[in-house]
Formats: structure tokens, sequence, C-alpha cells
């Protein structure tokens, strides 16, 4: 039987995929972080520049943050690793385009 795009709508999947998933987390536009240490990652994370954060409960349950790297893919990494800032709404748009 063929799905109606409504039934697409409400499908969750139980893939492994983190792009924006429906949890109830605020929208990634304006969460940043910026990176502080990049033990064992210098490929992945530059020390002292600004990461967008994805939402992801479970990687905050365990101290993680799921950060869009250098790699342009997304990744956990330690928390600590980072420290939260605040960004003006004109430079949000660089890592939010349209």
């Amino acid at each position: 039987m063929k799905r109606t795009a409504l039934e697409k709508k409400k499908s969750k999947s139980n893939g492994t995929s983190h792009k924006r998933n429906a949890t109830r987390m605020p929208s990634t536009r304006g969460r940043f972080v910026l990176c502080v240490r990049n033990d064992g990652y210098p490929a992945s994370l530059e020390l002292h520049k600004v990461y967008r954060v994805l939402p992801d409960r479970s990687a905050t349950k365990e101290k993680m943050l799921r950060i869009i790297d250098e790699s342009g893919e997304d990744y956990l990494y330690q928390a600590d690793f980072f420290v939260k800032i605040s960004m003006p709404k004109d430079a949000q748009k660089q890592f939010n385009p349209k």
C-alpha cells in the first residue's frame, strides 16, 4: 500500500543519522561554541575557532557535543573542549545560509 504524505511526515527513523532529530531541543540557530582544546583531534578541530552545535540530547547526557567539524560532517566531541559563546545575528547568518 502506498503511504500518504501525512504518514511520511509522522514516521520516525531508528537510524543513526543525526540531521536535526525530532527531539524537542532548541534550534541550532544561535548555538555556537569556541574550541579551547583539541587533544587527539588536531585535524578535525582548530583551536580558537567557532563551531556550530547540533542538538543531541543523548550526547549532552554523556557530556559530549555534536559539532560540525573541519570535515563538514557532525561528530561527537567532549563538551569540555569548547566554551559556549553568543554571536551577533549577522555573524550567525554565515553559519546558517538560506
